[in-house]
């Protein structure tokens, strides 16, 4: 790994003796990202702006023809004598835990 790097390196060295420019220095040879990334990235979130208003439209209307059909009613079950069986009053009353009832005078 060294060794290449030593070997770029007396290049650029015997470049620079000969007149001629450094090509590690040299601004022309490197690639410019940031054009290409502030288009892509532009592109991308005009795409990603377009599926969300689709997707956001699209839940919408699903949401509206799901709520606008009917959903079926279940009957009550019959009252059967054996439910809800009370044979004492609650410990604190018939009116309730928290409610108090005024006497009226």
């Amino acid at each position: 790994m060294a060794t290449p790097m030593a070997r770029s390196g007396i290049r650029a060295v015997l470049s620079l003796r000969r007149g001629g420019s450094n090509p590690l220095l040299n601004k022309s040879n490197k690639k410019s990202f940031s054009a290409s990334a502030h288009h892509d990235d532009a592109y991308e979130t005009a795409k990603w702006e377009k599926i969300t208003y689709a997707g956001a439209v699209s839940c919408t209307i699903l949401a509206a023809y799901n709520l606008s059909k009917g959903h079926p009613h279940h009957h009550d079950p019959p009252a059967y004598p054996y439910l809800h069986i009370r044979n004492k009053e609650f410990p604190w009353g018939p009116d309730g835990l928290f409610e108090v009832k005024h006497s009226e005078h």
